[in-house]
């Protein structure tokens, strides 16, 4: 390459070098050109160019190892930072802003701040001339640089520290906060796109943020300020750095309308009650086709809830399709058993099938063992459990750990069966055997749910595409949604599983609306899990919930789905009814 053309090259590479190091630095008064470097380096050429400058080089770059290698004395007076020998250590000492380097060629070691690094591995003596990596001095030189292999040569972009900038006893330099945001303006309830400017002149990045005024967004027009200082990893801590958000009068999203469009599914929602009651009371239901799905019978046994003597809970016969459900609590003073008894009082065999479950281990929280025991369930992973009961034999389908006095239970069992059983639901403090069920007394009804109801499934067919307005469907009020009837065959009285445990609802729309959908625990605390296209979603993910908390999102659809499957089943130990909210949702821009 001729001179000529080259120097033209140089001068057109060092104009852009100005340019962008003015984009970046502050205040835009400064002088910028002096305080950046470009560089060429040519691979084993002892040409070199410092801005327009040709330049002699007493050692050439060069490749050691498949790496490049440059000459540090030469950087160092390019860049401004120390690089010198020392004769009574015999080590040479690096200081680029920030850093001691000290390299010592006898012992083969590189020390940085304190830290060692192999010698061979950073640096190399050439000809009696130190040549360090490039792309080890990079970081600490605060340089970025590119090789273009057509040409053979290293093109280096350097920027000096900024004047003014604090360097700290420990030789190390503040970070620099800055901050910007990604429009002037913003509109009421829009969110605010925060586009962080922070860097450390050291190069090791920002440790620690600490944000004043920073919001998501913003519902009264005004000029807002925002502060930001920042840590690096030393501790050291930047200026402040202040800036404002400007919000003008035009509406984007009401403080009601901001979390059920921006926050994550899953996420609570908190509000004042009055606000929540305002603007969610009497919402209109939901069209829906309801169908109580046939062919699956339910044994629920809930009572006595709380047990205070061994016996039966609870007695009937199954033959097909059954579930088993059962919701217990140890009342006495002793640690208890629990089982499932299978009687066959035919002269066939007959075969038992598990084909789901939902268990949990004993607990004194009846809000975990609800909720945990209905996760396993809504999970209806593959079980192919089967024993075949041998005739009028009692065999023990089922067995609990056993569980101490104030612990709870709560178990979800499919079966399918062949012939006719007996299933027995039973607590003892004895040895299980074939004859416990005929030694237990069969136990008091004392107030909860206990019967077998012929419907275990109800299926919910929403129109979810069309609506307009705010809309709702209620699980568990006995109104909207009445329980289902069924009858008890130890009382011989006819029932209703108040609350429908148990039961699994199955809600469908096809083509869903733009909308979210939330839950309210409208009749006190609640904890339970929601099946929403296949994602188990907790509600909430710890802890409990009431209506005066707020409510969760459960899930959004942008308008495009094919469908929206939610899956539930009532959790022991929580209180209904449930509002499931559907909230339709515009596209904001």
């Amino acid at each position: 390459m001729k001179w000529n053309a080259l120097k033209k090259e140089i001068t057109v590479m060092l104009a852009l070098v100005v340019f962008l190091a003015s984009a970046i630095s502050a205040p835009a008064a400064h002088a910028v050109s002096a305080s950046s470097s470009f560089i060429l380096l040519y691979i084993d050429k002892a040409e070199a160019f410092v801005n327009e400058e040709q330049v002699h080089l007493d050692a050439p770059s060069t490749i050691i190892n498949g790496s490049t290698y440059v000459p540090a004395k030469f950087l160092g007076d390019t860049m401004g930072f120390k690089v010198e020998w020392n004769n009574d250590s015999r080590t040479i000492q690096m200081t680029p802003p920030g850093y001691n380097i000290v390299l010592d060629a006898d012992h083969k070691t590189v020390t940085t701040n304190g830290t060692d690094t192999p010698f061979n591995s950073v640096a190399a003596i050439v000809n009696g001339k130190l040549l360090v990596k490039l792309t080890w001095l990079a970081d600490y030189m605060g340089a970025k640089y590119t090789y273009n292999n057509e040409l053979r040569r290293v093109e280096i972009v350097h920027f000096k520290t900024p004047e003014g900038i604090y360097i700290d006893q420990d030789s190390n330099s503040r970070p620099v906060a800055k901050f910007a945001t990604a429009k002037p303006t913003y509109r009421l309830g829009e969110p605010v796109k925060y586009l962080d400017l922070s860097y450390d002149p050291d190069a090791e990045g920002i440790a620690s943020f600490d944000w004043v005024g920073k919001q998501e967004a913003f519902f009264k027009p005004g000029k807002y300020p925002v502060t930001l200082t920042v840590k690096d990893g030393h501790g050291h801590e930047s200026k402040l750095f202040k800036s404002y958000v400007t919000v003008v009068n035009e509406s984007y999203l009401s403080e009601v309308e901001y979390p059920i469009y921006m926050t994550p599914v899953g996420s609570f929602i908190k509000s004042d009650w009055g606000t929540i009651w305002s603007h969610f009371n009497d919402l209109p239901l939901l069209p829906r086709k309801v169908t109580e799905v046939p062919g699956r019978t339910l044994l629920v046994s809930d009572s006595p809830e709380e047990f205070t003597e061994k016996g039966i809970l609870y007695q009937d016969k199954i033959n097909g399709k059954a579930r088993l459900y059962a919701d217990h609590i140890n009342g006495t003073q002793q640690k208890m058993t629990m089982a499932i008894f299978a009687t066959n009082n035919t002269d066939k065999p007959v075969t038992i099938k598990t084909t789901n479950k939902g268990e949990v281990y004993p607990s004194v929280y009846a809000n975990l063992i609800g909720s945990e025991a209905s996760v396993d369930f809504l999970l209806n992973n593959v079980y192919t459990d089967q024993m075949t009961v041998a005739p009028h034999e009692t065999y023990v389908y089922a067995k609990l750990p056993d569980f101490y006095p104030g612990q709870g239970v709560n178990l979800f069992y499919d079966v399918e069966t062949d012939g006719e059983l007996q299933m027995s639901f039973a607590v003892t403090d004895q040895k299980l055997t074939s004859n416990t069920v005929k030694e237990l007394p069969l136990l008091a009804f004392n107030g909860h749910v206990r019967g077998t109801f012929p419907v275990s499934e109800i299926k919910w067919d929403i129109d979810a595409a069309n609506f307009a307005k705010t809309s709702v469907l209620t699980i568990g009020d006995n109104k909207t949604d009445p329980f289902v009837k069924g009858y008890d065959v130890m009382r011989k009285q006819n029932v209703e599983n108040g609350g429908n445990y148990g039961v699994v609802y199955k809600i469908h729309t096809d083509k869903p609306r733009k909308m979210a959908v939330m839950i309210m625990a409208r009749g006190g605390v609640f904890k339970g899990p929601f099946k929403i296209n296949g994602e188990i979603i907790p509600v909430p993910y710890s802890g409990v919930i009431t209506a005066f908390d707020g409510m969760e999102v459960l899930a959004r659809t942008t308008g495009t789905e094919d469908a929206l499957d939610i899956e539930f089943t009532p959790p022991a130990g929580s209180a209904f009814p449930i509002d499931l909210i559907f909230y339709p949702l515009d596209d904001k821009k």
